[in-house]
């Protein structure tokens, strides 16, 4: 005969409690749900939000550009050729002996303390001083301008508006964000000649006064189309509206490798052939022909809860000539 079947058999006691506990758990999570859903719903808003004012907002995309490696690449290769025609026009027109020129350029880029003995023990060459020249314009527009923000004809105010952002990024990198571009919407359309005045007399003083001599327009051969470009280059680098719509908190800052400073692959790139790189030697930094751009971002979030230090990602690397296409034989002394 076959055994009874067994069957679990728990009280009603047992069961009452059971169930519920499980419908009190059930409660709990619809609870979270509805709660997590209400986040995303904050969280959708505050994205919404932000995008408007940075102007990156469904309506505000149908006339409004973004900053991508595309606009950089192009703005930055307009700007290039403006530097280059720039240094060309000063070395067929000649105000000075190519000697001088060269001095006042590495003056200017030495910040009055020009090396001695010189790196350049023979006479200058054309192709010495262009881009010489074209090296204190770079350093000229990334210091002066594009790591500046040039919002109004102040330099003072200028400054401290720089300075206010500095504050407010290390805070809070969206705020800063939302700030920065907010700002440039009432920034000034163009680069006045008294700021384009200011940013020579501060930059390249002694280039100006040498390229002045004589000439009453006080233009400094066409230098400020130059840093006219160089402001709308860098408006379109803070002010134009992210393509993340706030997702990712970025600004730029622009960066000019010191002369005789070594050859980082990451952060240079050479625009002439290097003999001595392809023989494997080392060689040094002759001039920078154009600035490179780093992005700036916050850092990652620590145990605290506080973002660490700010990350800087190279996003366009810095055109440079070698001491050896050059033709620079001593190098310059660090």
């Amino acid at each position: 005969m076959a055994s009874p079947q067994q069957y679990d058999v728990v009280s009603g006691e047992q069961y009452r409690y059971a169930l519920t506990n499980f419908r009190i758990a059930h409660e709990k999570v619809e609870e979270q749900r509805v709660q997590l859903q209400e986040q995303e719903k904050q969280i959708a808003l505050l994205r919404e939000r932000i995008a408007l004012l940075e102007g990156t907002s469904h309506e505000s995309r149908q006339g409004g550009n973004s900053v991508d490696d595309f606009s950089i690449k192009n703005a930055a290769s307009k700007l290039d050729k403006q530097i280059n025609r720039w240094a060309a026009d000063v070395v067929r027109a000649l105000p000075a002996s190519l000697n001088e020129i060269r001095q006042a350029a590495l003056s200017d880029i030495f910040d009055g303390y020009p090396p001695e003995p010189s790196p350049y023990p023979y006479e200058a060459t054309g192709m010495q001083v262009q881009n010489l020249l074209r090296h204190a314009m770079s350093q000229t527009i990334s210091e002066g301008i594009t790591n500046c923000l040039i919002v109004t004809d102040s330099p003072e105010a200028n400054i401290q508006l720089t300075r206010i952002h500095e504050h407010i990024f290390t805070r809070d990198p969206t705020v800063a964000a939302v700030w920065r571009r907010q700002t440039f919407t009432a920034a000034v359309e163009s680069c006045s000649a008294d700021m384009s005045r200011f940013f020579i007399s501060e930059h390249m003083p002694a280039v100006s006064a040498l390229l002045n001599r004589g000439n009453e327009k006080d233009d400094v051969f066409s230098a400020f189309t130059v840093l006219e470009h160089g402001y709308e280059f860098s408006r379109m680098l803070h002010g134009a509206p992210s393509s993340s719509g706030g997702t990712v908190d970025a600004f730029y800052r622009a960066f000019v490798p010191e002369l005789a400073s070594t050859l980082y692959p990451r952060q240079i790139e050479l625009v002439k052939r290097c003999v001595k790189s392809e023989r494997g030697e080392p060689d040094r930094v002759g001039t920078t022909v154009f600035p490179g751009l780093v992005k700036v971002t916050r850092g990652p979030m620590g145990v605290n809860g506080q973002h660490g230090e700010h990350v800087q990602t190279v996003v366009r690397r810095a055109q440079v000539v070698c001491e050896c296409a050059l033709g620079i034989a001593a190098g310059i002394q660090n």
